[in-house]
């Protein structure tokens, strides 16, 4: 997972941070030109920025859908840079599969989005101190509470179709929060994709994989090689859960490195990126079925 010894390492081997970072780039077209064509939208979408009450305070999101109809829900949880352009073109492209996504701050208890921009540069060890900081405070009941929100959030908007179950994704940190958000609700939730997730198991007694079997949803975990050398067990454990289910399910490592899905990310692998991508939809199209 991301820790801040392996962005140090980075930073020694020189590893630059993107320059192509979307927190530079000023306006959608510089966005858009940044990008491989194959990650725009599919079909006309509309985003909005929104605010959504927790029990702990008012998070700030992104919310986007096809212009027209109703869609399965989907609940975003970034990786620990945040929300960001990155994500709200992701969420976009999401969008224009026929989902209607939600893209959350998990930050906004401590910070509004974006916490990395061109001011606050993923580079400078003092903002990743201060991220790193904010992720030990996102415990399992903390993320339950947000997850409890964002999820009645998505259903109480006209463009989800409630009939469908929701899906949700995380990155780096995200992995294990797709996990709590599975467990919440487990009659709602129906699709969980991990894009190189940290922590997802464990052999400690609360480990998130110990939660799947209690869980209806199908699962994607999506492993970066240089993730699975530092914890070669965890590949183990999951499938140890996910085979004896009869949702969809699958866990593989990629040839990529921790951090590959994000365009804007330093170790960005376009090939890996689409291939995850392709997977995720596979998953949401076998168990984003009516609830």
């Amino acid at each position: 997972m991301c820790t801040e010894k392996m962005e140090a390492d980075r930073d020694r081997a020189g590893m630059p941070v993107a320059r192509r970072s979307f927190t530079a780039l000023a306006g959608a077209g510089a966005l858009m030109a940044a990008l491989p064509a194959r990650a725009m939208a599919a079909g006309p979408v509309k985003g909005r920025d929104v605010t959504i009450k927790t029990d702990d305070g008012i998070c700030d999101a992104y919310f986007v859908a096809p212009a027209e109809g109703k869609h399965p829900g989907v609940l975003v949880w970034p990786d620990i840079r945040g929300l960001r352009p990155a994500f709200r073109q992701m969420a976009d492209r999401l969008a224009g599969e026929g989902y209607a996504v939600l893209t959350v701050n998990p930050f906004y208890r401590w910070q509004k989005s974006p916490v990395v921009d061109a001011a606050n540069d993923w580079g400078n060890p003092a903002v990743r101190e201060k991220l790193f900081g904010y992720l030990k405070q996102l415990t399992k009941p903390v993320v339950e509470t947000d997850a409890k929100a964002h999820l009645a959030f998505l259903d109480a908007q006209g463009e989800v179709d409630t009939k469908r179950k929701i899906g949700t994704t995380g990155y780096c940190m995200g992995g294990p929060m797709v996990i709590y958000t599975a467990a919440l609700k487990p009659d709602r939730v129906g699709a969980a994709a991990s894009f190189h997730g940290g922590g997802v198991g464990t052999d400690k007694p609360d480990s998130p994989h110990l939660l799947i079997p209690a869980t209806n949803a199908g699962y994607l975990f999506a492993i970066a090689e240089d993730d699975d050398k530092e914890a070669p067990n965890e590949k183990v454990l999951l499938k140890s859960v996910l085979e004896p289910r009869s949702q969809w399910h699958e866990v593989e490592v990629y040839p990529a490195q921790h951090g590959w899905c994000p365009p804007d990310g330093r170790v960005y692998n376009e090939a890996a990126a689409e291939k995850a991508w392709a997977r995720m939809l596979e998953l949401f199209k076998a168990e984003l079925k009516p609830a």
